[in-house]
């Protein structure tokens, strides 16, 4: 007789199975017309598509794409059968993580599920999942190679793996998930940003496991300190990092006058130093928060070093180079898509609104032959 955890896991597999044949079976045989050829060529070659990037979903791709054995024409299929696989991932992670809300919301205790509450979840992950694998914009994601399906595959296994941390009772084991859950969040830098929006929702999650009388003030502020994670990675770990990096890059160069790369090389010797120094002090002071919060940190850094790819591509000068981001000034205008310019969508003109004035803004520097010269 298989008990429910035996259940539970074959019948995830089952709806797995069901949508990865659905989408294997619809995929694309080629490029659709719009990024998906983009993506098609760059991850084939590994090449520098437009910003922001995606370096983790091409070298993924890339690998999908020695299944073609050499035929250029069976490429594009099989990195669609890529977006296909992981599509059926999601399904997969998201049938459990409705099983483990099931169990939550009935209060099921663990190793006692009665029969009729393994059918009823059984039921409503099985309902929940295949609705979500035949609806239009996720069906249609699944069958072309753009990120959102491996961004969705990220989304679905961290609400996953933060639902299994919320029914652990061991602190050592939820802190080893916490650190876990940095690493996925560091390497979905690297296919798309939605993956960060999760955030606030597992704030919550985190509030209603360590507090035992919840109130809607300390739901509202759990929300806002999700936010908060949220601008943190979003705006000063992404973009902050290379941008301070490049600061120090063009004080160094221009006005100490020392070879390229000299500021990147005193800011990463700065920078590891802290990380180290505070590693150190939290193991010398057993503070378990101020450690998890450090390795969770330097776990999304190195999910996040996938950046890597963009800047050593770009210096091999491959065919498609959008915006040459060479040198970590090219690099951070790179990853802020400066190409865009500003799009106010709260307040500020609108698209047919008449210039009136023009200020000056920021420097924009560019490598020349012996410093960064001011270009804009």
């Amino acid at each position: 007789m298989l008990n429910y955890k035996q259940i539970n896991n074959l019948t995830g597999w089952v709806v797995f199975a069901v949508a990865t044949l659905v989408y294997v079976l619809t995929v694309e045989q080629t490029a659709s017309f719009w990024d998906p050829g983009e993506f098609i060529a760059v991850a084939y070659k590994l090449q520098v598509p437009h910003p922001p990037g995606a370096p983790f979903f091409l070298l993924v791709y890339r690998m999908f794409s020695f299944f073609a054995f050499g035929d250029p024409l069976q490429v594009a299929y099989w990195m669609n059968i890529g977006s296909a696989l992981f599509s059926g991932f999601s399904i997969l992670f998201l049938f459990w993580s409705i099983t483990l809300f099931g169990k939550k919301l009935f209060k099921v205790v663990e190793g006692q599920e009665s029969k009729g509450e393994t059918i009823t979840l059984m039921g409503a992950g099985i309902v929940g999942a295949l609705v979500y694998t035949f609806s239009d914009s996720f069906w249609y994601s699944a069958v072309e190679s753009e990120v959102y399906a491996m961004s969705s595959f990220f989304t679905a296994i961290v609400i996953w793996a933060f639902l299994k941390w919320d029914v652990i009772k061991d602190p050592r084991e939820e802190n080893k998930w916490m650190i876990f859950i940095a690493y996925l969040v560091g390497l979905s830098i690297g296919v798309h940003l939605l993956n960060l929006v999760t955030l606030p929702a597992l704030a919550l999650i985190y509030y209603f496991k360590k507090y035992e009388k919840p109130t809607l003030k300390g739901g509202f502020i759990a929300m806002f300190l999700g936010g908060v994670a949220l601008i943190i990675i979003n705006n000063l770990i992404i973009p902050g990092l290379p941008s301070l990096a490049g600061s120090m890059e063009i004080f160094f160069v221009n006005s100490i006058g020392l070879p390229f790369g000299s500021g990147i090389v005193v800011f990463m010797l700065l920078f590891f130093a802290g990380v180290f120094f505070a590693y150190k002090y939290s193991r010398k002071k057993g503070n378990a928060i101020l450690n998890t919060v450090l390795l969770s940190f330097i776990f999304i850094l190195i999910g996040y070093s996938s950046y890597t790819l963009i800047v050593v591509r770009a210096n091999q000068d491959p065919i498609i180079n959008e915006n040459a981001p060479k040198d970590i000034i090219s690099y951070v205008s790179y990853l802020k898509r400066e190409q865009y310019g500003y799009r106010p969508l709260l307040h500020g003109q609108y698209f047919t609104a008449q210039l009136v004035a023009q200020d000056e803004g920021a420097p924009v520097y560019m490598k020349g032959k012996d410093k960064y010269e001011i270009v804009d």
